[in-house]
């Protein structure tokens, strides 16, 4: 049975995560951040929000703990250049001389080349060590992984949706990603922006779901290395840690997950839809 509380390596980076990563949006204290690192996650994202309290985590971590940390920056840039000042601006404000991975983020069609080369300077300059890339755009990550299988791609780590509600992924992407010398896989929203945890958003007679259980549900997707939590204080972090404790689903959870996560998606449409929603299948809902 898979051990959630095993570290996993993230491609061909050398790097081994913790399975939980920590979002930086959602304002958990610094303190909740560092005790968190004390049980075991080391991987850290300062992602859509740049939050002071996980900038100054970031910083108090590094001067004792740099090589046992994972850290992520990400770029919403839409032009190459603009990634510079980006990244150098985030590590003046982390107190850091490198980022781990700089992660351009919601990405519907290939990069340009202009990005890779922006990287590649970053990179000389010592500044970030390795590229990854986030997309909504599920047909898309196989082709890139089919790059990376070639030793074509410069991404080392793909980042993307899954959760009990949005399951196109166990069709579209998680068939598709190399058996061998894989690439690393990171899923967010495992709530699905706490969608599951609503007691007005679950089907007649059902009880939400525990934030640890949405966790679980993803964590157990074989193809899935990281699952980033967002928690806003210490419970919420807890709740999320726990997640790694109790360890997979048993199948009699993942049928009642799977049942709310289809009436959720009939009911809440999200406000942005993944392509290759139209022809999902993995809820229930096939397409004509």
């Amino acid at each position: 049975m898979t051990n959630f509380l095993e570290k996993r390596e993230l491609g061909r980076t050398g790097l081994r995560s913790s399975r939980l990563g920590i979002g930086s949006s959602f304002g958990a204290p610094t303190h909740v951040i560092e005790e968190a690192f004390e049980r075991g996650i080391n991987y850290l994202y300062w992602g859509t929000i740049r939050r002071p309290a996980f900038g100054r985590a970031l910083r108090n971590l590094a001067k004792r703990h740099r090589d046992e940390l994972i850290l992520t920056v990400q770029s919403y840039s839409r032009s190459p250049r603009l990634m510079l000042p980006s990244v150098e601006i985030a590590l003046r404000r982390a107190g850091l001389e490198y980022f781990d991975f700089l992660l351009l983020g919601a990405r519907g069609d290939v990069p340009a080349d202009g990005y890779a080369e922006i990287f590649e300077r970053l990179r000389e300059q010592g500044k970030v060590r390795f590229l990854s890339i986030s997309s909504h755009n599920r047909p898309l990550l196989p082709k890139l992984f089919d790059a990376y299988q070639q030793g074509q791609s410069p991404y080392e780590l793909f980042m993307l949706r899954y959760n009990a509600v949005h399951r196109g992924a166990e069709n579209d992407v998680f068939p598709f990603v190399p058996a061998q010398g894989r690439p690393g896989i990171v899923a967010y929203t495992a709530t699905r922006w706490g969608h599951l945890l609503d007691p007005a958003k679950m089907p007649p007679g059902e009880t939400p779901l525990a934030a640890r259980d949405c966790y679980r549900f993803a964590l157990s997707q074989p193809a899935v290395d990281v699952v980033l939590c967002g928690p806003g204080n210490a419970e919420q972090m807890s709740e999320a840690i726990s997640a790694l404790e109790r360890g997979p689903l048993e199948p009699e959870e993942r049928e009642r997950i799977e049942r709310i996560g289809d009436h959720v998606y009939g009911k809440y449409k999200p406000q942005f839809a993944d392509a290759g929603d139209a022809k999902d299948v993995s809820a229930g809902r096939a397409a004509n």
